[in-house]
Formats: structure tokens, sequence, C-alpha cells
């Protein structure tokens, strides 16, 4: 997949040092203990329950600070940040979108994924029910032309609620990904930052530099230390799709009434001093 490159910013977000931010996050995590991806796979949350918050980065050194001595961060060919690319597919009139923006509970995404220093591409198919339970089916793919690869439309035509002739590339991000484990091995966290968009249909590029997005998936309800240390900086629960999230900023031919509250809100926490 290509990297997305000349980037522009939202004017209402504040811009950030991110080299200098990104200097200081490597020397948080390189004092924290690594699990490797072999470890992580042993860890099984078969009663998962999944929290998400929207963090200013500039506020992650300190949290790593204080996940230390609680977590262990993933380790990948001696890499402890994970660079990951995604297109996101859509149907011609943002179908997948347009459902999720209507609060409709039974809604899919379909993504192919680029682990880049796995050296993996993934054909992933979410789905969410009513009951608010997330499923992810995923096969194997070369790249992300789907549509070229026989396995991949059988895929697609079995297990979507689309037809491969429905859907096309609509949405690209990429991302940095850090992955923390807890030392009892009952919680995985992932923490998403410099985020980047670019709309296959307008061509129109965007980012939120100073955002990050944190989501916590424990075993149960077992105590998470995490979520402790965000109560402890007052950061509240909050979720947002990064697929809705990259449509709003880079199509504005698009109905957003129903985030237009989450945007202020992301606005207002990162204008804090």
């Amino acid at each position: 997949m290509q990297e997305l490159t000349n980037v522009s910013h939202t004017p209402v977000f504040p811009d950030v040092d991110m080299e200098e931010l990104i200097s200081t996050i490597d020397t948080k995590l390189s004092q924290m203990d690594p699990i490797t991806l072999e470890q992580m796979s042993a860890i099984k949350l078969m009663n998962r329950i999944d929290t998400k918050y929207l963090v200013d980065v500039r506020r992650l050194p300190a949290l790593l600070d204080k996940a230390k001595s609680d977590y262990y961060v993933q380790e990948i060919a001696g890499k402890r940040k994970a660079f990951y690319r995604t297109l996101y597919w859509d149907t011609a009139d943002a179908r997948m979108y347009v459902i999720h923006h209507d609060r409709k509970l039974n809604r899919q995404k379909i993504r192919v994924r680029e682990y880049v220093e796995s050296n993996l591409t993934f054909l992933e198919i979410k789905n969410k029910s009513n009951k608010g339970r997330t499923k992810k089916i995923r096969i194997s793919v070369p790249d992300e032309n789907i549509k070229s690869h026989t396995d991949a439309v059988d895929f697609i035509n079995k297990s979507a609620n689309y037809g491969i002739d429905e859907i096309s590339g609509r949405l690209r991000n990429q991302f940095s990904r850090i992955t923390l484990v807890n030392k009892g091995k009952t919680e995985r966290l992932t923490i998403d930052i410099s985020i980047k968009f670019e709309n296959c249909v307008t061509g129109k590029k965007n980012t939120i530099p100073a955002l990050c997005i944190v989501e916590v998936k424990r075993d149960g309800n077992v105590y998470s230390p995490f979520t402790s240390y965000m109560a402890d900086f007052r950061i509240k629960k909050k979720s947002i799709s990064k697929y809705c999230l990259g449509m709003i900023l880079t199509d504005p031919n698009l109905k957003q009434n129903r985030f237009k509250r989450k945007l202020r809100y992301i606005e207002k926490m990162l204008s804090k001093k």
C-alpha cells in the first residue's frame, strides 16, 4: 500500500511537534519490559470488555510512565511501535458509513489492513451486533487489490453484506500502534497515534496530529490499572470509529450531524493547556 504524505491539517485542531514527542514516547517505551508476538498470541480474552478513550497525545508520555511497572510492551523485530496501513471499502453511496452515522445497531465494515513490520496483509470483515458484540473474520491476501484475487472475491461474496461489485476503496488511513499487556495477562490495550487519512473519492487528506485513540480490552470485569490511570488524569471514556472520523474529515458532502458533538469534544479536549 502507498504511504500517505503531505497531509493537510485541520485548522481548528492544535498542531504538535510530533518528532520531539515521538522521541519522548520511544524513550518511555524503552523503559518497559517487552513481550513477543508469540507470547501475545497465548493471551485469550474469552469474555472481553472493550473500553475506548480519546486522549491528547501530549499526555501519553506521562501515561506510559505510570504504566511501566504494570504492563509489558509488544515488541516486533526490535520495534515497540507497529506501523499499519488500512484501506476501507464501501459502496458508492457510502452505505456502511451512513448506517453507522444513523445509529443502526447491526453494522459492518470491510477493510484491508497491512501490518508492515509483520509483512502481513489481511482482508477483514467486522460485524457489530445489536447486542454490542463485535466479531471480526479475516483472510490473508497478497495486497489491497482484492478484486484481483479469487479467494478475496469469494470471501466477500460469502461473508459480507455487500457483493464485491458493490464496493470499492473509499478511505485510506495509516497510524502507529503501541500494544501493552498487563502483567497479569488479563488485559491488553492498543494506543494509536499519528493517524492520517486520505479519501479515495474526494482526494482530500487530513489528520488531527494531537489525537491519540486508546482501546482497553480486558477479560470480564477484572481490575484494569490503565483505566485507573485514566481516572487519575480525569480522562473520560469516549469512542469514535477511525473510519467515520476519517470520512467526516475528508468528505464534506456526507451527512455528519451525529458526529459534530464528538468533533467539538475533541476540539475542546485538545485545546486545554
